[in-house]
């Protein structure tokens, strides 16, 4: 039996809806197998401009060296032992928390150089007698290796301290998204200040493998990390940033360096190796250096590096999506399709948004993207043949049909016609019979039978050649201004001899109306079908009573009789083409189910409505509403 379900299920599909989803799994599984590092890292960069948690704690402190500086000292770059002396006296005079020199001091060459370099190194040495304070000089390395200090430096303690730009890995476009923590070993000069911060705040110190993803490259012998910035580095900020030779006049509040880290180093306009890419500026737009190291350091500090999530979550999380969207756009209308598909993608957007900035996770999601402009433009054209094969079939169909409509029409009016002539020399062959020859009351009431039969036939006939004027829109008013009121007592005098047979009473209640534009045949069919049928179905010693009034909008005709009343059920359907209520009395009596939807479709015409009402045992109602124009 189960097996038999399978192989029902497995000939109920839509084999057409197949196809697009195999090509689609195709083109994912060979695009997830490139990088587009680029694409990635533009909502990297994004998410991290538009980072609002990480905010800055305004530990670090700034001081730059620059051409204002230059001119001012009258020296250049890296000034002299002297100047340095006497900066280094100003700034720890203020009682900062630490110190990182970002300076590539040179060897002496005078015995004065020795003299103030020794000078330098006891006030150093003096300020780390304090286990609080903090105090490292930070290298740079060239193509001949490490920059290392002057011998009477070495000892104070010194560290790499490279900016790492994305040069030639992930977007090769020389931003610089990641810390280096550990070369060969060694704590890199950032994250021996960030363990020395963390310490003095009571926390624990990090080893580089134990942030948030840090990884070992072999290559470059060295442990990296992805890190938020907490601020923008372009900038340059009053509050934590002052340039060197304030300092050395001593031209700066007290307690601006108070408790804060001071980072010390290079930061000159014609130097552009003073100043990096990041992902707030890329081309023209690049951050100073320091400010860049400051960040690093404020990061690692508090432990804000990035997790980057493995491409293999990311490339199922595509194909799964790819799965869920290729169903949806093939079930539902291409607008629908299009809106689904815009808030996947913004939901995407928002969610890894989300998770990089509250938790530090990066999703690339360039193949998550990448993935549902290709189910997209893959389904959507699929959807298009599909569509036009369906809607041309459809096209076909009615064309089709319309021909069987119009044959059918034909047929009908031709038959309608034709039938018209015969019944018209019976009722005159009848009509004959009764006046010229001598009859017995036996022959007489067969001959009145037959005229009134031959009565019921012109009359439905003329109710199939009205049917097949609507349905062939032939059907057109004409127009005449006329009142109301003489419409509905001629149609009273038609009937007042069938009212009488049947020992029924016509009623009538005519206020004064105005003449209105109507089409007079129809308007007098109209009454004579409903004031026909009451005395039709409303009983033997029954009442028409028939009401004429208007106000400024509508002229009202009101028909109703004390009858025998129409149930709920019948009431709801009686304008259907072709319907009768279905009981014992009205299958004695004859009619075609025509009557009443030509007369809705007749006031309908005339721009009018027609409402029925009804109770068992109590009468119907009938209200025309026609305009009063």
């Amino acid at each position: 039996m189960k097996f038999k379900e399978f192989q029902e299920k497995m000939k109920s599909l839509e084999y057409n809806n197949l196809y697009p989803l195999f090509f689609t799994l195709i083109f994912i599984l060979i695009l997830i197998q490139y990088s587009f590092h680029s694409l990635d890292a533009i909502f990297y960069d994004l998410w991290s401009r538009s980072d609002f948690v990480s905010q800055s704690d305004n530990n670090i402190v700034t001081i730059t060296m620059d051409e204002e500086s230059d001119q001012f000292l009258g020296e250049i770059y890296p000034y002299t032992y002297a100047t340095h002396s006497r900066f280094l006296s100003k700034l720890l005079a203020d009682d900062p928390a630490g110190i990182g020199y970002l300076v590539s001091f040179l060897e002496t060459e005078s015995s004065k150089d020795e003299k103030y370099i020794l000078e330098f190194k006891n006030k150093i040495l003096e300020f780390k007698e304090d286990d609080r304070k903090i105090f490292r000089l930070g290298t740079d390395k060239d193509a001949w290796g490490e920059q290392i200090p002057p011998d009477e430096l070495k000892d104070l303690g010194y560290s790499l301290a490279i900016i790492n730009k994305d040069g030639n890995v992930f977007a090769k476009d020389n931003v610089t998204r990641r810390a280096i923590l550990n070369i060969s070993g060694e704590d890199s000069f950032h994250l021996y200040l960030a363990n020395r911060m963390r310490t003095l705040a009571g926390e624990e110190r990090v080893d580089a493998i134990g942030f948030s993803g840090a990884y070992y490259d072999r290559e470059s012998d060295a442990t990296f990390s992805l890190f938020k910035y907490s601020k923008n580095p372009i900038k340059l900020y009053p509050n934590s940033t002052i340039p060197f030779h304030r300092v050395v006049v001593g031209n700066f509040p007290k307690g601006f360096f108070k408790d804060k880290l001071v980072l010390i180093g290079s930061n000159y306009l014609s130097n552009s190796a003073d100043f990096v890419f990041t992902p707030y500026g890329k081309e023209s737009n690049k951050a100073p250096k320091l400010n860049v190291h400051g960040e690093i350091v404020e990061a690692l500090a508090n432990k804000k590096t990035i997790y980057e999530v493995s491409d293999w979550l990311t490339d199922i999380i595509a194909i799964i999506l790819a799965i869920f969207l290729s169903y949806i756009i093939s079930r539902v209308q291409p607008t629908k399709g299009l809106i689904i598909t815009m808030l996947i993608m913004v939901s995407i957007f928002v969610l890894t948004y989300i998770f990089f900035i509250a938790f530090g996770l990066w999703f690339k999601i360039s193949h998550v993207i990448l993935s549902i402009f290709v189910v997209y433009y893959i389904w959507v054209p699929f959807r298009a043949i599909g569509e036009y094969q369906t809607r041309y079939a459809i096209q076909e169909e009615t064309k089709v049909l319309k021909k069987v409509d119009k044959l059918k029409q034909n047929f009908i009016s031709l038959m309608s016609h034709d039938l018209k002539t015969p019944v018209a020399k019976i009722a005159g062959i009848a009509d004959i019979l009764r006046v010229q020859y001598q009859n017995t009351p036996d022959q007489n009431k067969l001959l009145d039978n037959i005229a009134l039969s031959t009565v019921e036939l012109n009359n439905f006939i003329t109710s199939i050649l009205d049917l097949t004027k609507i349905e062939s829109r032939e059907l057109a008013l004409k127009l005449e201004s006329k009142d109301i009121n003489p419409l509905v007592e001629s149609t009273v005098e038609k009937l007042k001899y069938e009212a009488t047979a049947k020992d029924m009473t016509i009623r009538t209640e005519l206020e004064p109306l105005y003449p209105i534009n109507i089409d007079v045949n129809l308007i007098n069919r109209v009454l004579g079908n409903i004031v026909g049928n009451a005395i039709k179905y409303a009983g033997s010693g029954t009442e028409v009573f028939i009401k004429t009034h208007d106000d400024t909008d509508w002229v009202y005709i009101e028909i109703s009789d004390n009858g025998k009343g129409i149930a709920q059920e019948d009431l709801e359907n009686i304008f259907e083409k072709f319907y009768r209520v279905k009981n014992d009395d009205s299958h004695k009596i004859k009619g075609s189910g025509l009557g009443l939807y030509l007369v809705k479709y007749f006031i309908e015409l005339h721009r009018g409505h027609i409402e029925a009402s009804s109770e068992i045992g109590e009468g119907t109602k009938f209200v025309i509403k026609l305009k009063n124009e």
